[in-house]
């Protein structure tokens, strides 16, 4: 088996809707697929979906996705500003690679890296 890389990050929501629209804003774009069982994003060749469920209990535990940003600091500070909650705040990990982590307002983990070996494209 080989893994070819990220194409996937899925998040369980209790409100599609508002869901919808604080990643649009996160993000800087609407979304590409828009139902009521999934809403899915395209973001620099990856997918963030979201679909509805109420009955999650604590999502923290079981998976880490980390997405490229350019700066942390005011990537980090964004989602704070947006309502997102802090998990950890951005630090260095080695080689120049920063890492923070919050939790979206569905308590979903969300990380975002700042990798300066890894390439960058937009939308």
């Amino acid at each position: 088996m080989k893994l070819l890389g990220l194409r996937t990050a899925i998040y369980k929501v209790d409100d599609l809707a508002k869901a919808k629209e604080w990643y649009a804003q996160v993000l800087g774009f609407a979304p590409y697929f828009d139902e009521s069982f999934y809403v899915g994003f395209s973001v620099a060749g990856f997918e963030l979906g979201l679909i509805p469920d109420t009955h999650s209990g604590n999502k923290s535990d079981s998976v880490s996705t980390y997405w490229g940003v350019e700066n942390i600091d005011s990537s980090y500070q964004r989602l704070l500003e947006l309502g997102a909650t802090t998990l950890e705040a951005p630090n260095e990990v080695g080689g120049g690679i920063w890492v923070a982590m919050v939790n979206d307002p569905w308590d979903n983990p969300f990380g975002i890296i700042y990798n300066p070996y890894f390439g960058t494209s937009a939308q």
